[in-house]
């Protein structure tokens, strides 16, 4: 019984850290992008890592498979066990934190493939920490599956694989796209909410000072408040999150004009996608225009998307010549469309027709 239980914990550890390796290791700029959350200030506090958000993602989802791997193959028991018992008391660490401090509303365990509550995912957690301590404390029962030279090939071979599938992602694009911006979705579908979908209830709150300190009210306890104390201010608090569509915080705005449903119209548009144009890279860029030129002569609208000041678009548009308009749009749903800083997308009445990496501008379809 404790044998089967033993290779049972097996093969579940070990194929669900494959499985959720892997599908970060396909997007594993959208898995530094929770990353980055983590590191921010209203969570741990600790902007100096957010630089190096992307290099620890790629550790992370690259180990995640190798651990998986080694687990499977029986490869260094010892050393493989430990490494996934800590590996898994930190995720349980972040995602009981995410969940009890509501900071993170999604770890990306299994990047946009499956979206898990905070709660999920500290469930997940727990469940996998307790298969890890079965084989912790069975780690005679986990033996090699093969000799030496065939395990330290196969592990090589992972390794070598996961590497170039990092590499291939960043240059390129993610493998598959689980992400609601993806080829052949209407973008005006996904910003619909359905008729009966669930409304988020908010609450009023009042923000005074009282000796100095803030303090919250609302709007029952607006007779509690002391004399002497100086308004500060009022916002609406969200009591329980309503339904959210897969697309929302879109905009195209220009001027304080919002052309969305003007431009989502139109049959040929380009959008050149960079959210952060301090971030883009130069040598992308340079390509834009040549793009926009080309666009031009076959009957395409060509439009910039991006989160950057007026002040930094004259910048860009200067340095490398652009003569398209910029539009703007909160970053986080720009980041959602292409993780490549810019990218190019094609549209035609809504529809998401084609997504390519700056690499990649050679394999558009005009």
């Amino acid at each position: 019984m404790k044998n089967i239980l033993t290779q049972f914990s097996r093969l579940f550890v070990g194929i669900l850290f494959i499985i959720s390796g892997l599908i970060k290791l396909n997007d594993p700029v959208g898995f530094s992008y929770k990353l980055a959350e983590y590191f921010s200030e209203p969570v741990f506090n600790m902007p100096f890592l957010e630089p190096f958000a992307l290099a620890i993602a790629l550790f992370l989802v690259i180990l995640e498979v190798i651990l998986g791997v080694l687990l499977l193959i029986g490869y260094k028991t010892k050393f493989t066990i430990w490494s996934l018992l800590i590996l898994i008391v930190l995720f349980t660490f972040l995602t009981f934190y995410s969940a009890y401090f509501d900071v993170v509303k999604d770890c990306g365990c299994f990047g946009d493939a499956l979206k898990l509550t905070p709660w999920q995912s500290f469930t997940k957690d727990v469940v996998l920490l307790f298969f890890i301590l079965i084989l912790y404390f069975n780690q005679k029962l986990v033996q090699p599956l093969f000799g030496v030279k065939t395990q330290n090939a196969l592990v090589a071979l992972a390794v070598v694989l996961c590497c170039f599938m990092g590499y291939w992602v960043l240059n390129h694009l993610p493998l598959k796209d689980f992400r609601p911006f993806k080829v052949g979705n209407n973008i005006n579908e996904g910003m619909q909410i359905p008729e009966n979908a669930p409304k988020s209830e908010v609450e009023m709150v009042f923000i005074y000072k009282v000796n100095g300190v803030q303090k919250e009210y609302t709007e029952k306890e607006l007779m509690n408040i002391p004399a002497g104390a100086t308004f500060v201010d009022r916002i609406d608090k969200v009591i329980k999150e309503g339904y959210i569509p897969p697309i929302h915080d879109f905009t195209m705005e220009k001027d304080g004009v919002d052309y969305k449903d003007q431009f989502l119209k139109d049959q040929k548009l380009i959008l050149i996608v960079a959210y952060d144009l301090n971030k883009s890279n130069a040598e992308g860029m340079a390509k834009m225009e040549a793009l926009h030129k080309k666009a031009l002569i076959k009957g395409y609208k060509v439009i910039g998307m991006t989160a950057s000041s007026p002040e930094q678009i004259e910048k860009v548009k200067k340095q490398f010549g652009l003569t398209f308009d910029f539009y703007f749009c909160d970053a986080i749903p720009l980041k959602t469309i292409e993780r490549a800083n810019p990218s190019v997308v094609i549209i035609s009445k809504a529809v998401v027709k084609q997504k390519v990496h700056y690499n990649d501008i050679g394999d558009l379809k005009l």
